[in-house]
C-alpha cells in the first residue's frame, strides 16, 4: 500500500511537470496552473484505480479530489484567465474543505501507517494553499481599494502600462527603478522633483499597475515600450532620463535607439553595459523565451497563494508610509515576480543592448556611485559610463549603498539634486557644476 501511494503521488507530480511543459498548453499563468492541477488530479486517480485493482483497502474516495482538481485545471487551460478570476474565490473554501474530507477519509479507510504518513503531508499542504490562496485574493482586492490608480493606463500595442506625470515646467524628467522594482519605489524622489520640474514614473510590463506583455522584455523592448508610452501619453520630449541599477541599462538604450530625444541623463549605481563582439547571441536568447515564459508564468502562480506578499512585509521600510504600502502590495502581485524572473534571465542581452550607446556627445550625465557594499571593479564600470559624455560628472556618495540611493530618505535627496542639476544644465544650455 505504501508503494503505490508513494507512485501514485509520484505519478501526479511528474504528470504536472510534463503538462506544464507541453507545447499544445499555451505558457500563460491560468494555463499553465491548470496544467498542474491536472497532472495533481491524475495522480489522485491513480491512487483511487491502484487501490482498487491490487490491494484489499480501496480508497475510492481519491476518486473526488481527481474530479475536483481535474475540472479546475480542464477549465483553466481551455478558457485561462477568463475564468481565473471567478475561481480564485471560488477554489480556496472548496479545497480547504476538500481537504479536510480527504483527512477524514485516511484516517477511516486507509490501514497502511506508511501511507498515512504519505498522504497527510501532502493534504496539509493542499490545505495551507487553500488558506494562502484564499487569504491573498481577499487582500488583492482590499489593496485595489486602498491604493488607486494615480495617472493613466496607455496602450502600448497589446498592452496597457501605468503612466503618471506631475509638475510644470521642463525639460521633463523621466524615472526608471530598478531592477523587479515599480514606480512606488520612487516615493522619495519624485515629489522632490516635481516642486522644480515635470516628471514622470511608470510601471514595466507585469508591474505595478501595468499589464503583462506577451514579448521578451529585454532593455530594447522595454525602451521602445517606453518611448510609445510617453509619444501616446502626450509626454513630449526630450527629455531627462534617470535610472536606477538595471533602471540605467533601459535608459541608455532609450537614448541609443532616440538619441535627438535625450538631452540628459543620470545614471544611480546603474548596472554596466557589455559590449558583445556576436550581437546576434542576443537576439537569439530574446527569442528563443519558451522555456522562460514558461518558468515565469509558474513562479506568477506561487504568488496566488500569498508567496510574495509574504517576502513584501519584510522590505520597503524605509519609503514613505504611502509608496511603502503600494510597493508592498505591488510585489505581492504574480505579475510582478514573474516579470521579474524575466528580467533577470534576459539581464545578459540587456547588458549587451545597453552597450549600443557608444557616445552621448556634450549632453549632461551625472553618474552617482554607492560609496559602500559595491562589487569589486564596481567604480571602474562607473566612471567608463560617466566617460560617455563631454559633460559628466562621477559623484560617490559617501555611506549610501545601491537601494539606499533610492529607499533611504537622506541618499535619496543626493539623487534628487543630481537629477535636478542636470535639469539646470539642461534648462541652461550649459556644463554641469560639480
Amino acid at each position: 500500500m505504501g508503494l503505490i501511494v508513494l507512485a501514485s503521488l509520484a505519478f501526479g507530480l511528474v504528470a504536472a511537470l510534463l503538462l506544464s511543459a507541453a507545447p499544445f498548453i499555451r505558457p500563460g499563468e491560468s494555463e499553465l496552473t491548470g496544467a498542474v492541477l491536472l497532472g495533481f488530479g491524475l495522480g489522485w486517480a491513480m491512487l483511487a484505480v491502484l487501490t482498487s485493482r491490487f490491494t484489499d483497502q480501496p480508497q475510492r474516495w481519491a476518486a473526488v479530489p481527481a474530479a475536483v482538481l481535474g475540472l479546475g485545471g480542464l477549465l483553466l487551460v481551455v478558457f485561462g484567465s477568463s475564468v481565473q478570476g471567478v475561481l480564485n474565490w471560488v477554489w480556496p473554501p472548496v479545497v480547504l474543505l476538500l481537504a479536510i474530507w480527504m483527512a477524514v477519509r485516511v484516517h477511516a479507510q486507509l490501514r497502511s501507517r506508511s501511507g498515512r504518513w504519505l498522504l497527510y503531508p501532502v493534504i496539509a499542504l493542499l490545505a495551507i494553499a487553500s488558506i494562502g490562496g484564499g487569504y491573498e485574493t481577499v487582500m488583492e482586492a482590499v489593496d485595489t481599494r486602498a491604493y488607486p490608480m494615480a495617472g493613466d493606463l496607455v496602450d502600448v500595442g497589446g498592452h496597457r502600462l501605468h503612466l503618471s506625470c506631475t509638475g510644470s515646467e521642463s525639460p521633463t524628467v523621466v524615472l526608471e527603478p530598478g531592477g523587479g522594482e515599480m514606480s512606488a519605489v520612487l516615493g522619495w524622489i519624485e515629489p522632490a522633483v516635481a516642486a522644480d520640474t515635470r516628471v514622470c514614473v511608470y510601471d514595466r510590463a507585469g508591474r505595478g499597475w501595468s499589464e503583462p506583455a506577451d514579448a521578451p522584455q529585454d532593455a530594447t523592448q522595454i525602451a521602445t515600450d517606453l518611448h510609445t508610452l510617453l509619444q501616446r501619453g502626450g509626454v513630449a520630449g526630450p527629455y531627462v532620463m534617470a535610472g536606477h541599477s538595471f533602471g540605467g541599462l533601459y535608459v541608455q538604450t532609450f537614448a541609443a535607439l532616440y538619441p535627438d530625444e535625450v538631452s540628459g541623463m543620470v545614471l544611480i549605481d546603474s548596472t554596466a553595459p557589455v559590449p558583445t563582439t556576436q550581437p546576434s547571441a542576443a537576439s537569439s536568447a530574446a527569442g528563443d523565451s519558451s522555456l522562460m515564459d514558461r518558468v515565469s508564468a509558474l513562479v506568477s502562480a506561487s504568488a496566488r497563494l500569498g508567496v510574495g506578499r509574504l517576502y513584501g512585509q519584510f522590505d520597503y521600510d524605509s519609503l514613505p508610509p504611502a509608496s511603502r504600502a503600494q510597493a508592498r502590495a505591488s510585489v505581492a502581485k504574480g505579475g510582478q515576480l514573474g516579470s521579474t524572473i524575466e528580467e533577470y534571465l534576459l539581464a545578459n542581452s540587456s547588458m549587451e543592448q545597453a552597450a549600443t550607446l557608444e557616445s552621448f556627445a556634450d549632453k549632461p550625465v551625472i553618474v552617482l556611485e554607492a560609496g559602500s557594499g559595491s562589487a569589486p571593479g564596481w567604480p571602474a564600470k562607473q566612471a567608463a559610463m560617466a566617460a560617455l559624455s563631454t559633460n559628466s560628472a562621477h559623484r560617490v556618495v559617501d555611506g549610501a549603498t545601491h537601494s539606499s540611493l533610492i529607499s533611504d530618505e537622506g541618499d535619496a535627496a543626493v539623487t534628487t539634486q543630481a537629477i535636478l542639476d542636470v535639469v539646470w544644465a539642461v534648462r541652461n544650455d550649459a556644463p554641469l557644476v560639480g
